[in-house]
């Protein structure tokens, strides 16, 4: 949740800082501020919005000079989106001023004691509590800034990414993070801070992503001091160079960042099994896997911990790898995970799927995995992430950035890498004979060019979503592999149209959603001719009796389906293990052309952000 922003350097601030928080509008957009230096006294804007109502509010209240200053885009955990509850927070003093993503859990009894000392607030904020704490620290202990947060931070009990400014002391910005992620760009006599390397990548490939418990004080003209915060020991920071770049981030001609990462799948996909996937010498290379064989080749089973679209992706993977590799798998809701005492062993594989790799439930499910002595395995999209720094070993999906806050191609490529994973076990435990092996290859690198002529089913799409663009409600059905993705159609029209749905397995319709269908229903059945056909075609003859509207994704050539629906959409022929990388892509577009035609916000819909770093 939340975006922060800092620079400190030679350059104007204001800009910069701007046009990150518009790069990281996707981790929250409730509200946003600004803080800068202007060489004698702190400048604040700060308002309910987006940063488009940020940039009116400083043309009119603030002078936008100085070369140091934060910024904050913010999503909403405590007090409600205003004004006063927007960041940044100043101290009661005034000389301090801090951003923060996360959740202190403790701010009630610390502002309590606050109270008692004399302070006051005029927010309902756990950060405002936070810099009054440094701010009494550094008073009471006589210490410099760095201190004081060191020491306000070993009092704090949640997660955070902070920022905080001191008016006193302007040619420095203390840093620090516990649970959310924060990253330090280093250009030549220039810094910058940032959420992620998004806002300033234009600047610089090289930087250091601290770890959970680092704080850094990032000065003018000197090198980056890194500390533990526990302990105050000196850290050696690694300067990693990025991989990313300016188009990757932008929007490329096209009118949403989810229209766009819809298109970009049959590249991601192919960039996913780049490299690992050798057709040809029938060989899949995954380092991450190769290294530690014997880990899976052992497991008594392997779980899967996620949240939300990831968490389908895993639902995949169960299929595949019991399937093909004859392992057994349990999937999990990261969330409850932790708070459920699961049964953990030390012969047990743990995958944990997320694609911003900082999902803070996830994260506290892996860390209680490694204190059970299971092998923990991520999968990932955002190199140098928590979750891949956290876990034993790893694969990266290689998706580029996703921007959308509703996922799309970090589904499909997180199901190509469990994939990949999948088959790679099913050979060496000899679960699989040669043929099926190299056939699955082969239709695996096909996948990209098969993705690319589903596409071309949008302007049909476009048609069917203006036909049901007004209902109120909408029912997915889908079996077997195609059950997980059945929940991620709903989940996909939920959260950007706000139209009502639910996914279910087809064979559960009579248990209870069949009471539901009616002629104002659209029902969408995932019906290839892969994988219990003739009884999804039942399913359907069974709504088509109550009046429900169908739309089919069917094979091409389909005829039965065709003949009973009231729309269907086409997709290439493959293997039933392959077919959720080809049967979501409608379902993303549906979603898609829906929620514009309803007029609502595709890329930031309301309430959600793209990285939950708080439970």
């Amino acid at each position: 949740m939340c975006g922060i922003v800092g620079y400190i350097g030679y350059r104007d601030a204001y800009p910069i800082i701007v046009k990150g928080l518009r790069r990281l509008e996707y981790r929250g957009y409730d509200s946003a501020g600004i803080a800068l230096y202007d060489g004698n006294d702190i400048q604040m804007s700060k308002t309910k919005g987006k940063v488009d109502d940020l940039e009116q509010r400083v043309r009119k209240e603030i002078k936008t000079a100085g070369s140091v200053g934060i910024g904050h885009t913010r999503w909403a955990t405590h007090g409600v989106p205003n004004d006063v509850n927007s960041h940044p927070h100043y101290s009661n003093s005034g000389d301090l001023v801090i951003i923060h993503n996360g959740i202190i859990e403790n701010y009630e009894p610390l502002k309590k004691e606050l109270l008692n000392r004399g302070y006051h607030f005029t927010s309902d904020t756990d950060t405002e509590v936070l810099v009054n704490l440094i701010e009494d620290v550094k008073k009471n202990e006589d210490v410099k800034l760095g201190k004081a947060v060191q020491i306000a931070l070993n009092q704090v009990v949640g997660a955070y990414a902070i920022a905080v400014f001191d008016r006193n002391k302007p040619d420095e910005i203390v840093v620090a993070r516990l649970g959310s992620p924060l990253t330090i760009g280093i250009g030549k006599d220039e810094f910058f801070i940032a959420s992620d390397a998004s806002p300033f990548i234009e600047y610089t490939n090289n930087a250091i992503y601290l770890e959970d418990e680092e704080m850094a004080i990032v000065r003018r003209h000197k090198k980056v001091k890194v500390r533990k915060i526990k302990d105050d020991s000196l850290v050696d920071p690694y300067v990693q160079e990025l991989q990313l770049n300016l188009e990757e981030i932008e929007k490329g001609g096209y009118d949403h960042f989810m229209l766009k990462e819809i298109y970009e799948q049959p590249r991601a996909i192919l960039d996913t099994y780049r490299g690992r996937l050798r057709v040809n010498d029938g060989i899949i290379k995954m380092a991450g896997v190769d290294d530690n064989i014997e880990k899976f080749l052992n497991a008594n089973r392997i779980i899967v911990v996620a949240c939300g679209t990831s968490w389908h992706a895993g639902l995949v993977a169960e299929y595949i790898f019991e399937d093909l590799a004859r392992i057994p798998v349990e999937v999990e809701y990261a969330s409850e995970f932790r708070y459920r005492n699961p049964v953990i062993t030390e012969n047990d594989v743990v995958i944990a799927i997320s694609q911003s790799g900082e999902t803070a439930d996830t994260l506290a499910a892996i860390k209680l995995a490694k204190s059970k002595g299971a092998f923990v395995f991520g999968v990932c999209n955002v190199v140098g992430s928590s979750i891949s720094r956290e876990t034993h070993a790893g694969a990266y999906t290689h998706a580029g950035p996703e921007i959308g806050v509703a996922s799309t191609k970090a589904f499909t490529t997180q199901i190509t890498v469990l994939t990949l994973i999948a088959l790679r076990l099913a050979k060496a435990k000899g679960n699989i004979s040669n043929t099926d092996y190299h056939y699955h290859l082969q239709e695996l690198e096909l996948i990209p060019e098969k993705v690319e002529r589903t596409l071309q089913s949008n302007e049909h799409i476009v048609g069917i979503s203006d036909r049901y663009k007004d209902a109120s409600n909408f029912l997915y059905l889908g079996r077997g592999y195609n059950f997980p993705v059945a929940l991620e159609g709903a989940l996909k029209l939920k959260e950007i149209s706000y139209i009502h749905a639910e996914g279910y397995p087809a064979a559960e319709m009579k248990h209870g959603p069949i009471a539901l269908i009616d002629e104002q229903m659209p029902v969408v059945v995932i019906a290839t001719k892969k994988g219990h056909y003739e009884k999804v075609v039942s399913n359907i003859q069974e709504i088509k009796s109550r009046k429900g509207k169908i739309i089919g994704i069917v094979t091409e050539g389909d005829k039965s389906v065709k003949n009973l629906a009231d729309f269907v959409i086409e997709v290439p022929e493959t293997l039933e293990s392959l077919t959720p990388l080809l049967t979501t892509i409608p379902l993303q577009l549906l979603s898609y052309h829906i929620a514009v035609m309803r007029g609502c916000n595709v890329d930031q819909p309301r309430n959600l952000a793209k990285s939950v770093t708080v439970e």
